[in-house]
C-alpha cells in the first residue's frame, strides 16, 4: 500500500475549535457535543487523515457535524504521532517513512478501545466518516459490524477487494465523497465501486465533485471557489446521509 503526494497537501483552515480533548479508554479524544437536545446512544466517529485530530482542520469539521446534531469524537489513533502541520506549509515529509509505524496493528487496537470506553457509557449506534487514511479505516469498521452508517471523503489504501469485501460483508449504508484528480481513489475505482455496490442492499451513493483534489473535503484550499463548493457538498452529503440512516 502506498499514498500519494496530494496525501501531505492542503490548506490550513482558519477558526477555533468548541470542543475539548477527553480520555476514552486512556485514549486522547477530539469530542464535540452538541449545543441541542441529541440521542445519547448515538456518536459520529471522526476518523482523521494523517494529520490526525491535532490539525485544527478536523476539530473545526468535527464541530460542525455536533452543530448538526451527531455528538461527534476524534480519536488519537495515531497515537500522538500524526504528521506535522508544517508539511502542509511546504516542510518535506516523508511520508512512507511514517507509514510503517502507523499501520492496522498499531491503530486499530487504539480506535477499539474508544469504541469500548463509549459502549461502556451507554451508546449503542455509531456512524463512521473518515477522510484520506481514515478512510482506510471506515471500510474496516463496516466490514466488522461495527458501525451502523458509513461515510467517507477519498478515502485511501483501498482496492478492489476492500469494495467486494464490504459489498459482501457489511449492513452498513456507504456514502463515498469523490472528486476529479485523486491518485488514491482514481476515476477507474469509482467506476468500479459504482458497479461493485450497484444492487448493495444497505445503500450506497456517490457524490462527485468536479475541479477538486484528493483532500479537498478537509485539507482545501477554500480561496479556490471550486474547492469550497466541493468541501461544502462533501460535508452536506455526508450530514444528509447520517441523518437518514444512523
Amino acid at each position: 500500500m502506498s499514498f500519494c503526494k496530494d496525501c501531505v497537501k492542503g490548506a490550513i483552515h482558519e477558526g477555533t475549535p468548541k470542543g475539548r480533548v477527553e480520555k476514552l479508554g486512556g485514549v486522547d479524544t477530539y469530542v464535540a457535543t452538541p449545543s441541542i437536545d441529541y440521542p445519547k446512544d448515538k456518536v459520529l466517529l471522526f476518523l482523521p487523515d494523517v494529520f490526525g485530530m491535532q490539525l485544527v482542520n478536523a476539530k473545526l469539521l468535527a464541530d460542525s457535524f455536533a452543530e448538526n446534531g451527531f455528538k461527534t469524537v476524534v480519536p488519537d489513533y495515531l497515537n500522538g504521532d500524526p504528521i506535522p502541520a508544517d508539511a502542509l506549509l511546504g516542510q518535506n515529509f516523508d511520508i512512507m517513512k511514517w507509514f510503517p509505524n502507523h499501520g492496522p496493528d498499531k491503530t486499530r487496537p487504539t480506535l477499539d478501545k474508544v469504541v469500548a470506553a463509549l459502549k461502556e457509557q451507554g451508546v449503542t449506534a455509531f456512524g463512521a466518516t473518515g477522510y484520506c487514511f481514515g478512510g482506510r479505516y471506515v471500510f474496516d469498521l463496516a466490514i466488522d459490524n461495527v458501525i451502523k452508517v458509513a461515510a467517507t471523503s477519498h478515502p485511501s489504501l483501498l482496492k478492489v477487494p476492500d469494495l467486494e469485501k464490504y459489498a459482501s460483508t457489511s449492513k452498513a449504508p456507504l456514502l463515498i465523497n469523490s472528486c476529479t484528480v485523486d491518485e488514491q481513489f482514481p476515476h477507474e475505482l469509482q467506476d468500479k465501486a459504482d458497479k461493485i455496490f450497484a444492487n448493495f442492499a444497505p445503500g450506497y451513493k456517490r457524490e462527485y465533485f468536479e475541479g477538486c483534489t484528493h483532500g479537498f473535503a478537509v485539507r482545501g484550499d477554500l480561496k479556490n471557489p471550486k474547492v469550497q463548493a466541493g468541501k461544502e457538498g462533501a460535508f452536506k452529503a455526508t450530514v444528509e446521509w447520517l441523518i437518514k440512516y444512523m
